[in-house]
């Protein structure tokens, strides 16, 4: 009990200290400073209205999109075409450069070709087939090649045919 009367006691001692008047000079620059006259805020300016900005160049050539110079176009052209319409055959999911043969098989004078993935699947393809990404038709099986003839498209967007080639690999030496 005579604990909590000494805490009492020094904290009423404590209040009546800060009553002191060494804060004269402070009260006596907040009343000179309430007389003060008071500073003019200036008005806002006048804010002109949006007006939105309206686009009529669309005929004009964009400056951004990089410039094509198309030949001029030849009445016939080459008329080759890819069939998009062909379901896909399996070794048509490959780059052709992915893609090996390793063998060949001759069954009832047709010859066909094993071709092997580049997940180590076997494929028989004949003379028909489709190999590659660009529509490669293989138009002839030897015992040491393939030829396929490839539709590409050139730079113009046209179609053209290329001629390809894939020679047997030694599965030994790899």
């Amino acid at each position: 009990m005579t604990r909590r009367i000494l805490i009492l006691a020094l904290a009423c001692l404590g209040l009546a200290s800060c009553g002191g008047e060494q804060y004269s000079d402070l009260r006596q620059f907040v009343k000179e400073s309430d007389n003060l006259p008071r500073g003019r805020i200036p008005p806002l300016p006048d804010v002109k209205p949006y007006e939105p900005f309206i686009y009529d160049a669309y005929d004009l050539v964009d400056p951004f999109k990089p410039r094509k110079i198309e030949p001029p176009k030849t009445a016939g052209g080459s008329g080759i075409q890819p069939d998009l319409a062909r379901r896909k055959e399996p070794l048509e999911a490959y780059p052709l450069e992915n893609l090996r043969m390793v063998g060949t098989l001759q069954q009832n004078k047709a010859t066909f070709a094993l071709v092997k993935s580049p997940d180590n699947n076997l494929f028989r393809v004949k003379l028909g087939s489709y190999m590659g990404q660009n529509f490669g038709l293989i138009t002839e099986i030897s015992e040491s090649t393939i030829k396929l003839k490839e539709i590409v498209q050139d730079s113009g967007g046209d179609w053209t045919e290329r001629i390809s080639t894939m020679t047997l690999v030694d599965e030994a030496t790899k």
